[in-house]
């Protein structure tokens, strides 16, 4: 297991996406509320680093709980039966970084609550594509086994209780992945964090959207996908 960083600007990470996290959907934003999530965008590419990392292992699945080691992880029946013809599970890890969540406390130190509201909307998509980023690198590496892979789940979403996170954590070699390490409250310091596991197998398949699965009503991508 090797951990993985990349800076900001590998990402991509458009204004658009900012927008979409900030609950604006397909509309556009208006043009003081652009300019500023452009600076923000450009401003944090100039020292933000993103880091992963990921390990594959063997585990016993049944409806509701997947077995790694002495760990039973409770994970529901919703991601089980996502899980289904796995041969293999990945656990990962996957953060915008210390410099990130630095950078986050000095904003919100500052009075200005749509700042602080554009840096914890571009923190979010700087998270999940550092974690995009893992699952490609992770289809890169399986594909010539003639693997594939499920979606990614985490602990908090489609039934798998936050507190699970205890556990999960655990099993990684060291104890705090990436630098992130676990409240006792189960919250992933840096916040913009994520962790989960995989499935991988010869006839396991990614579904395109997964919002039909999962049960988390306030998610903002189910609300856009739904039309709400």
């Amino acid at each position: 297991m090797q951990e993985h960083n990349i800076p900001f600007n590998e990402l991509s990470i458009t204004p658009e996406e900012v927008y979409e996290a900030m609950g604006y959907g397909t509309e556009t934003p208006g043009e003081d509320i652009r300019e500023i999530v452009e600076e923000v965008i450009e401003h944090v590419a100039s020292f933000a680093i993103g880091r992963f990392m990921y390990f594959t292992t063997n585990g016993s699945l049944d409806k509701n709980t997947l077995q790694i080691a002495q760990n039973t992880l409770n994970i529901g029946s919703i991601i089980a039966k996502q899980l289904v013809h796995s041969e293999a599970f990945v656990l990962f890890a996957a953060t915008a970084g210390q410099e990130f969540e630095q950078w986050m406390e000095k904003v919100k130190q500052c009075d200005d609550m749509v700042l602080q509201y554009i840096a914890d909307s571009l923190g979010s998509c700087f998270a999940e594509k550092v974690a995009d980023y893992m699952e490609n690198v992770l289809t890169s590496n399986i594909a010539p086994q003639g693997l594939k892979h499920t979606n990614r789940f985490s602990p908090g979403y489609c039934d798998w209780h936050v507190s699970e996170q205890q556990k999960l954590f655990s099993l990684f070699p060291t104890p705090s992945p990436c630098g992130i390490q676990l409240t006792e409250s189960s919250l992933m310091i840096p916040i913009k964090s994520v962790s989960g596991i995989i499935g991988i197998g010869a006839q396991v398949r990614r579904m395109e959207y997964s919002c039909g699965v999962c049960t988390f009503e306030r998610c903002y991508k189910k609300k856009i996908k739904l039309g709400i």
